[in-house]
């Protein structure tokens, strides 16, 4: 498939959508607050509680796609450690480059991609994604962001247990399990798929309205180093990680790779903003500076992830 049309038809559609969001928060007082609450709390469980009771997910490739976002979210952290302190950052800047060249936008940004470009399993890969990402977020993240602030963040990651995200994963693993999963034709699942699609483009018009929110400034020109890292570094040690795993679906190895190589995601700064929002390095607070890369690698991800889907729909990369 020609370049041109893999950018008409997977990224085209989610820029299409953000760029709704992003002229809705630059021109209308929008709080995406409340948005985020419902995708977390009723959208998004919605979406993985459907997709992961219906798709014909082994064991195995559940177990595969654990290891390799782990091992991707733990690999990408000791490379944005050792980058970090080789360029003689400190705390808080530190832990701020290591949350943003770390955590992929998987969610608003990699669902929808994931679905457009591989449309005979992408979705339900890059949900069991989201939600194991999810899990990392809010122990490895909250981790690292706490160091950010100063302190120990052990309360915080106890947030994991109150996020349905989470809960949804061994509910719908545990219905297929026991054979209990209703019709998908019934009542019940129709009316979990609508809930759950209507995620899907809730997401990306948040996405837009983040961006828009977005005040990079004297930022900038201090982004560099993540923005290579996520953008850069992140794909190809996804690569290395699926061909470690083993996959053995093809599209399963695909979208892992997609996924991982999405642009710095929101949450970051959702981190950093609790445990460092005071604090600065050279004029710039840490959530402007995380901020600044969400930006900069999202919208360089557009030719990236465009010839990135290229190779991976070759079948040259895995």
């Amino acid at each position: 498939m020609a370049l041109l049309d893999i950018f008409l038809g997977a990224v085209l559609p989610i820029v299409a959508i953000a760029g709704v969001g992003f002229l809705l928060g630059r021109f209308r007082e929008i709080d995406p607050g409340p948005l985020n609450t419902a995708v977390v709390y009723v959208l998004a469980p919605a979406l993985v509680l459907h997709s992961l009771a219906t798709a014909s997910f082994s064991g195995e490739t559940i177990v595969k796609l654990t290891l390799a976002v782990t091992a991707y979210i733990v690999g990408m952290v000791l490379v944005g450690e050792a980058a970090g302190r080789l360029l003689g950052e400190s705390e808080p800047r530190l832990s701020a480059l290591v949350l943003a060249a770390t955590f992929p936008n998987c969610g608003n940004y990699g669902i929808p991609l994931s679905d457009f470009a591989f449309p005979g399993g992408g979705r339900a890969t890059a949900v069991l994604y989201l939600a194991i990402q999810s899990v990392l977020v809010y122990t490895v993240g909250v981790y690292v962001a706490s160091r950010a602030g100063g302190g120990g963040g052990r309360s915080a990651v106890k947030r994991v247990l109150y996020i349905p995200l989470v809960w949804a994963v061994p509910v719908a693993l545990g219905a297929r399990w026991l054979d209990v999963v209703p019709a998908a034709d019934g009542a019940a699942m129709t009316t979990l798929q609508l809930v759950g699609d209507s995620s899907i483009p809730v997401m990306l018009l948040i996405l837009g309205v983040q961006l828009a929110r977005t005040d990079y400034g004297a930022a900038l020109s201090q982004v560099g180093v993540p923005t290579v890292l996520k953008m850069g570094v992140a794909p190809a040690l996804a690569v290395g990680v699926a061909l470690v795993v083993g996959f053995s679906d093809p599209t399963v190895a695909r979208v892992f790779v997609l996924e991982s190589a999405m642009p710095a995601a929101v949450t970051p700064v959702i981190l950093v903003t609790e445990f460092a929002s005071g604090r600065d390095v050279g004029g710039v607070s840490i959530p402007e500076y995380v901020s600044t890369i969400v930006l900069v690698t999202t919208l360089l991800s557009l030719p990236v992830l465009t010839g990135l889907i290229a190779l991976l729909q070759s079948g040259m990369v895995v």
